[in-house]
């Protein structure tokens, strides 16, 4: 559409797509985990890595479809490296496996792309008894960037390439609860509403890659840690809307991004060498944009970090 394709700064639009803005990038030294990875902006993401050379671990709750997700990635792109590995972002337990298991595996790791996430769900609680959007989408990651976060310093001191850590977020971030984080009602059904516990996940994404950026910063670590919005996507995230379901069905594809756009700003900030060094932003449309002012609170991100430490320990 005419008003997706004005071009920001960095030469592409809400337009363009993930292979456009990596075009001619050599990343075959690279190794990545892309969460989420069996559908979406996810699979996309994965095809588009595996295209540019990059190892791709695909970290997929349904190891059947993450398996025919891969193949149908090698059927396009025949030289690609990728694996599929068993990954619950709901579950520690799952969590903590799947970082033990990679750590055994002796590979290295450059890019973590903390894509899954769920959206708008009835209100649950996770098997950890964590509200299942704040589970999934923050929780989940956060516990499993800490545990892959030495693998990715030695990497980054041994290849000399620096790390990315990636958080997908949302333009929703800017519509949770209105006190942001409700630290003391995460669990609360009362009051609970699908969208802001939706938006106050995506919040925690943002202030998540915010803080874990200053600390990497200030312990002289070669590793970014960047947050971004994909744009309106028509994917299965509506599913557990049936009206909104249907309406992204039938007008998705005129006034919503297509996946191939979906993924764009993920594969921008993983691979583009114009966000090197570049480190505690949030991008959309493949530029930095503007967060909410409760995602540029600092010391709500340091909060919200203690408060997940101790949901994981």
């Amino acid at each position: 559409m005419w008003f997706l394709s004005k071009k920001g700064a960095s030469g592409f639009s809400a337009n363009s797509t993930a292979e456009e803005v990596t075009y001619g990038i050599d990343a075959s030294a690279l190794t990545a985990i892309v969460t989420g990875a069996s559908s979406g902006i996810g699979a996309e993401t994965a095809r588009v890595l595996a295209l540019r050379g990059v190892h791709v671990i695909m970290g997929v709750r349904n190891i059947s479809a993450g398996k025919q997700v891969k193949e149908a990635i090698i059927r396009d792109v025949p030289e690609a490296k990728i694996d599929a590995m068993e990954l619950d972002l709901s579950s520690l337990a799952s969590v903590r496996n799947f970082a033990s298991n990679y750590n055994s595996l002796g590979l290295p790791l450059n890019l973590l792309i903390n894509n899954a996430g769920i959206m708008a769900t009835p209100f649950t609680l996770s098997k950890d008894k964590i509200e299942l959007q704040f589970a999934t989408n923050h929780v989940g990651h956060f516990l499993l960037t800490n545990l892959l976060l030495e693998t990715m310093k030695r990497t980054a001191t041994h290849s000399r390439k620096e790390g990315r850590i990636v958080n997908v977020s949302s333009r929703r971030h800017k519509f949770s609860y209105h006190e942001g984080i409700r630290f003391d009602k995460i669990n609360d059904q009362l009051g609970y509403n699908g969208l802001s516990a939706y938006g106050q996940s995506k919040l925690a994404n943002v202030l998540h890659a915010n803080e874990l950026a200053r600390r990497l910063k200030e312990g002289g670590v070669e590793i970014t840690a960047n947050s971004l919005h994909p744009g309106a996507i028509a994917t299965d995230l509506f599913r557990q809307h049936s009206i909104i379901s249907g309406v992204v069905n039938i007008l998705g594809k005129h006034v919503m991004k297509n996946v191939q756009q979906g993924a764009a700003t993920t594969c921008y900030v993983a691979l583009h060498p114009d966000v090197k060094g570049v480190s505690g932003k949030y991008y959309s449309d493949c530029k930095i944009a503007e967060t909410s002012p409760q995602a540029k609170d600092a010391e709500l991100a340091k909060k919200l970090w203690d408060f997940t430490m101790r949901l994981v320990d």
